[in-house]
């Protein structure tokens, strides 16, 4: 039987969740709960040849018959597996050594969010434990296989994992963070955590200390930081031109996207003298950066402050959602410190309605989060950024689950970064010194544009970044340090903000044009927000399509 956009979209689905148990646990889905993401060369391939099988089949249906929703589908999908497919088949994982979104890092805060309902739940969890145990010799496992092809993690990198996991060892087992989950009521706590406990050192505790002795194996051959890019690895151009092509959704160059980055950062100048000389009595950029940057009285000294600052402008941006959007979510939004991973990160809520999206802010240093960044960051990755992004999208009920999840940085990034500047036509800034912060993060992710393509398709070194990025915002040192080591770690990723809030605008530009007095923002916003996530070119397509009927 042949198939149909239905049928495929459905089994495609089906796939992604059994290949990624962690996913489908995170989102409430519960068949794979004792099963954990594998990470062997094995699995790669056999990724790799179903993206492609899936992409084939996807192309040979008959589009004639196909409703517009169903084309969109099919485009969706052809994008997400054949632009996947060829970025899957980059061996990233040979060298994926990363003490700031490492694994190490990440495992903490992600067994936090795992929906554990119930006694089977429970038992569940127990099981996947143990199997994080085999995954991790798994990853271990492909670090050698790099080592073996000449594809190692800078010298950097390596001794920084190393030494987290080694922290991470000599804690007391009995209070590992990996003990911090959701305990169902129908089950006995302190067995449950018992079991829990036992798992982690039988197990985890073990394949940690067995990938912290080859790392420690693998230091003097790390790369130094003078070539830290992924040009530098056999292999490497070819596998950054795909990450930049996954990871934008567009066909830019990275030459191309580097100019976009350094003229996005001379346009910034005007802004922060403007407002400088406002808040600061300077329109001297050192200057304003030196102070937004040293002045102790402008940073946070304790993370709770910095919780309830994010809260209060969550506050303000849920009063005035109702607005500037049509469709709104169901699910809530929390706010939660972290004492690992990126400086703030958003997490979906579960499709059960088990738990509701929730952004992180790490406050392991409140002192690298300056008050005026705050509310910028609060807006992006809450209300009305990713929360109404990810929850709305997850709410749908006319189109297939696939596109609900779909993997598409650019949109997503780029819708984040695009509500930062909706914050202020909204009106939700506090003060001038907010807006600041709105300015703060532009540079950041323009910078992102410059440094990203500078170190790894120009040669350049980590220093070199991290001076570029000083030079050229007011982020703390601390902060860019962080920063620029995960670029390193995740090549192309930090592109997808920039690049995607630049086309968003385009978008909404050409529909003004299009509307005049016709142009609705609630209307734009539903229609960027309504057919789950989607490539650039595509999104540009099905707005241009509402401009002209509505």
């Amino acid at each position: 039987m042949p198939d149909t956009i239905a049928g495929l979209a459905d089994e495609y689905w089906q796939y992604k969740l059994r290949q990624s148990p962690a996913t489908a646990h995170l989102l409430g889905y519960h068949e794979y709960d004792a099963d954990f993401d594998e990470a062997s060369r094995e699995a790669e391939a056999r990724h790799v040849a179903a993206l492609r099988d899936f992409a084939s089949r996807a192309e040979a249906l008959n589009t004639a018959g196909m409703t517009r929703d169903e084309r969109v589908s099919r485009e969706v999908l052809l994008y997400e597996t054949t632009v996947g497919a060829d970025h899957a088949e980059s061996p990233l994982a040979e060298f994926d050594v990363n003490h700031e979104v490492g694994f190490q890092t990440m495992l903490p805060v992600i067994v936090t969010q795992f929906p554990v309902l119930n006694a089977e739940h429970a038992a569940d969890m127990v099981r996947k434990y143990r199997v994080i145990g085999l995954r991790i010799d798994e990853m271990t496992e492909r670090f050698r296989e790099g080592r073996a092809a000449g594809r190692v993690a800078p010298k950097l990198m390596i001794e920084r994992t190393a030494e987290a996991i080694t922290s991470y060892l000599g804690t007391d087992p009995a209070a590992d963070r990996l003990l911090n989950v959701q305990v169902p009521d129908d089950v006995d706590e302190q067995q449950f955590k018992g079991e829990l406990r036992d798992a982690v050192t039988d197990a985890i505790r073990p394949a940690m200390e067995r990938q912290r002795a080859l790392l420690l194996d693998l230091v003097d051959e790390g790369r130094p930081n003078e070539a830290v890019g992924i040009s530098n690895v056999p292999g490497g151009e070819d596998m950054y031109r795909r990450a930049v092509k996954w990871h934008t959704s567009t066909d830019l160059t990275p030459d191309e996207v580097h100019q976009i980055g350094l003229d996005t950062i001379a346009s910034l100048n005007d802004e922060y003298r403007t407002l400088g000389s406002e808040v600061l009595g300077t329109d001297d950029l050192e200057q304003i950066y030196s102070q937004l940057r040293d002045d102790p009285e402008l940073h946070f000294d304790d993370g709770e402050t910095i919780r309830q600052a994010s809260e209060a402008a969550m506050g303000k941006a849920k009063a005035a959602m109702g607005d500037w959007f049509g469709r709104l979510p169901r699910a809530d939004c929390l706010v939660k410190e972290t004492p690992t991973g990126p400086l703030a990160f958003y997490q979906r809520p579960a499709s059960d309605g088990s738990r509701p999206g929730t952004f992180y802010i790490n406050t392991a240093d409140p002192t690298r989060w300056g008050k005026f960044e705050i509310e910028a960051m609060s807006y992006h990755e809450g209300i009305p950024g990713h929360h109404l992004q990810l929850a709305i999208s997850g709410e749908l009920t006319d189109i297939p689950e696939f596109r609900k999840h779909a993997r598409i940085t650019a949109y997503a990034e780029g819708w984040g970064l695009y509500t930062e500047r909706l914050a202020d036509e909204m009106g939700l800034y506090s003060t001038p010194l907010d807006r600041i912060g709105m300015l703060s993060a532009d540079s950041m992710r323009a910078a992102r544009l410059v440094v990203d393509t500078g170190m790894h398709a120009k040669g350049w070194s980590r220093q070199r970044a991290i001076d570029y990025v000083l030079e050229n915002s007011p982020l703390a040192s601390g902060t860019v340090t962080g920063e620029i080591d995960r670029y390193i770690g995740m090549p192309g990723q930090a592109l997808s903000y920039m690049i995607g809030r630049k086309e968003i605008q385009r978008i909404r530009r050409d529909a003004e044009q299009t509307m005049g007095d016709r142009f609705d923002i609630k209307g734009f916003h539903d229609t960027v927000l309504g057919s789950g996530l989607l490539p650039l070119p595509l999104l540009a397509r099905l707005v241009r399509e509402w401009a002209v009927a509505a």
